[in-house]
């Protein structure tokens, strides 16, 4: 087939990549003229392993193009997938839909026959009805509208795309329907997993399933807190709840607070649409409260190790981006402890595998970055981890308690075992283990 993606941000770009791997001729437009130069030559924008072997490969082969023209890219096409961003609104939480709208204009007017005009941004419910009042007023070719919310990982969002565990098509045209599931077949070759829904439907899944495993991640905060405060350990609890079917044992890993582009924003524009139609969706708004109120906890319990004084005090950060794998910070929970921290009047150093450069350009000066993970806790008074890169996970602990003047850590995500490092003279702070964290030795 022949595909024109709107778009080259993370759902954008590794659609149009992943489906000219599978034999497509994808052509991906993007209004930023110097992303696509660098695309063009295989260069990629964000950090996304594989992400860049596989805009390559396709590059090579010339099934992947790139181009600042939807003009160029719409004509004969058989589907056009929008892609671009939907941004929370500053007023009121709503999704920004803007950008969405002026890409489905210019589709309007490029189109020359028929195609599926498909919707992969993370919209709110109706905007199919939107899309397609804009390119009937665009254009008198025949065209079928369709929902087809991505569920990508940023980390992991190639093998989510290649390799999905369900692919949601809204539709309400047969034409449609036989298009995308031709489309998707090959991905989904070894089972069906092909759900096809009304379209409305498959606009409110997206948000719903996210807005799902925000609730289970705030609850898990939640109960963190009172694990501590009645002495429990939450990772035992934790193992606990993940043996019952029921529940699972995905997301129940409490932590410094969720961020990213699509976990707080989704649940703000979900709950600004119950609101819009009469309703309140109290678990949504509780999680979010939660969320906000989690993201201040290791600043707050850094503040009340010192005595609230953090006048000249040097605090290390492990793990600035949001998330394991990813440059992305977007509403990372580091960002908010870097704030608390320096209002609180302390010095403060960071270090990230591959998000520094983005911190830099965000932060500026208000944050030292050091080059390695231990010259960051050179003369620190405290260590943070925030984000759970796996080169964290085996430090050289004698090297890192060297290197601090006070050997005095914050393991924001669990990820240490208490014992160990008590043992290693480490005072040591977790997330929810009111036992272990404060049992006596032996």
């Amino acid at each position: 087939m022949r595909l024109a993606v709107i778009g080259t941000g993370y759902v954008g770009l590794v659609a149009g990549a992943g489906f000219s791997d599978f034999g497509n001729d994808v052509v991906c437009v993007d209004l930023d003229e110097a992303r696509i130069e660098r695309l063009r030559k295989g260069v990629i924008p964000i950090h996304e392993p594989q992400l860049e072997d596989l805009v390559q490969r396709n590059l090579a082969a010339g099934r992947l193009s790139f181009t600042t023209s939807t003009a160029e890219a719409v004509p004969g096409a058989d589907v056009v997938i929008l892609a671009v961003g939907t941004p929370q609104s500053e007023d009121d939480g709503s999704a920004d839909l803007r950008f969405i709208e002026a890409a489905a204009a210019q589709v309007a007017t490029a189109l020359t026959g028929f195609a599926v005009v498909v919707t992969k941004s993370t919209v709110p419910v109706g905007t199919a009805d939107r899309i397609r009042a804009i390119l009937s007023a665009g254009t008198k070719h025949p065209f079928a509208v369709a929902s087809n919310p991505e569920f990508l990982k940023e980390g992991d969002a190639v093998n989510d795309f290649m390799k999905p565990d369900r692919v949601i098509l809204g539709v309400d045209d047969d034409r449609a329907a036989r298009t995308l599931r031709s489309l998707y077949s090959p991905f989904v070759r070894t089972g069906d997993r092909i759900m096809v829904m009304d379209i409305r439907s498959a606009e409110l899944t997206k948000y719903a399933s996210n807005s799902m495993l925000a609730v289970r991640i705030s609850f898990m905060n939640e109960l963190a807190l009172l694990a501590e405060k009645v002495g429990a350990d939450i990772e035992q609890v934790r193992k606990g709840m993940s043996t019952d079917p029921r529940i699972g044992n995905k997301f129940l890993f409490p932590g410094p607070g969720f961020g990213g582009s699509c976990f707080p924003k989704d649940i703000r524009a979900l709950s600004h649409t119950a609101r819009q139609n009469g309703h309140q969706l109290e678990i949504v708004d509780a999680a979010e409260r939660a969320n906000r109120r989690q993201k201040r906890v290791l600043g707050e319990r850094i503040r009340a190790a010192f005595g609230g004084a953090l006048a000249g005090k040097r605090i290390a950060i492990w793990g600035l981006a949001f998330k394991p794998e990813t440059d992305d910070i977007r509403e990372a929970p580091a960002l908010q402890l870097v704030s608390d921290l320096l209002e609180a009047g302390a010095t403060v150093v960071g270090y990230d595998p591959v998000a520094m450069d983005n911190v830099r350009a965000q932060l500026g000066d208000r944050i030292e970055l050091a080059n390695d993970m231990y010259a960051v806790a050179a003369g620190a008074h405290a260590l943070a981890l925030v984000t759970e890169w796996k080169q964290f996970r085996g430090a050289d602990f004698r090297r890192l308690k060297e290197q601090m003047a006070n050997p005095l850590v914050f393991d924001g995500r669990n990820i240490w075992d208490p014992a160990t490092m008590r043992d290693l003279g480490f005072t040591y702070h977790a997330i929810g283990r009111g036992h272990e964290q404060n049992a006596p030795r032996g």
